[in-house]
């Protein structure tokens, strides 16, 4: 295979010639690379020009907007919601990922703290991580008491039908990645220095204890997911993709001004993206 060069670029007229050029200069496995990585940018781009009308949209009409993400470490929570925030205006967006709880806090009702992050009229709220650390981290790394856990699980399901009633929408994601695949990406930052500060001696507990931290989500999903409240799945295993198709639920369950004006679709794509349900096939 030969190299680009000047001429190369001289003799294209548009992108199908540019793309034959490519095709006839680079291994394959290569061109379908940079094909793939070119059209995630192009659907990102039109994606988050969809979000920006959603914005406009919540901010216009008071409505407070809650977007949960969970899941295991190194799913792609964080990554996923640079994507979502990247071009929204900062006066009415924030993203909350709170640290450990203080002594005080400690001391205080469990939902007291996240309470003081829910959206005000017009706002959309981004959780990195949320109340659900009780539910799975939480009891996984011995960081509450069964009985904490036990009066959580019975409160959270009331907690959450009183935000519903009050006119709070939370959208509840969980990011699911595949055993193997969060291992690969654990090596990645590690041997990444500009990575390596997301690694933490809890990440490598995850692998460890991979079972029982599946038995308490399995828990989670089962006593959590409601019809006011449901839980969505994303598989993750393909960061873009999640990326892609998260932001496109989070389109689709809205009927904004402009929607569908940047020409792509909005509907997610269903086996990326699933509703749980107790029989539906898992990766985590």
């Amino acid at each position: 295979m030969g190299s680009l060069n000047e001429k190369d670029f001289q003799i294209c007229s548009d992108t199908s010639a540019f793309k034959k050029v490519l095709n006839s200069k680079l291994e394959p496995k290569k061109y379908a690379s940079i094909l793939e990585g070119v059209h995630y940018e192009t659907e990102l781009l039109k994606l988050q020009a969809e979000l920006v009308d959603l914005q406009q949209w919540v901010a216009k009409h008071k409505k407070r907007v809650c977007v949960i993400f969970e899941g295991r470490d190194a799913a792609g929570k964080g990554g996923a919601i640079r994507r979502f925030t990247e071009h929204l205006n900062p006066r009415s967006m924030r993203v909350v990922a709170l640290t450990k709880p203080t002594e005080v806090e400690q001391g205080q009702w469990y939902f007291r703290r996240y309470i003081k992050e829910l959206p005000e009229p017009g706002e959309l709220v981004f959780f990195d991580r949320s109340w659900y650390n009780r539910a799975v981290v939480e009891p996984v790394m011995g960081f509450c008491t069964d009985e904490q856990y036990k009066k959580y699980m019975v409160q959270v399901p009331e907690f959450e039908h009183m935000l519903y009633e009050d006119g709070v929408i939370i959208i509840k994601f969980w990011f699911s990645i595949s055993k193997d695949e969060q291992l690969r990406r654990f090596n990645s930052r590690l041997a990444n220095p500009l990575k390596q500060w997301k690694f933490s001696p809890v990440d490598k507990e995850g692998q460890k204890r991979w079972d029982l931290y599946t038995d308490y989500k399995e828990q989670m999903f089962s006593q959590t997911h409601t019809s006011f409240s449901p839980w969505i799945i994303i598989k993750t295993n393909n960061k873009k993709e999640a990326r892609l198709e998260s932001i496109r639920h989070v389109l689709s369950k809205f009927e904004y001004d402009r929607k569908g004006s940047s020409k792509t679709t909005i509907l997610p794509d269903p086996n990326v993206v699933q509703r749980y349900h107790r029989l539906i096939t898992r990766i985590d």
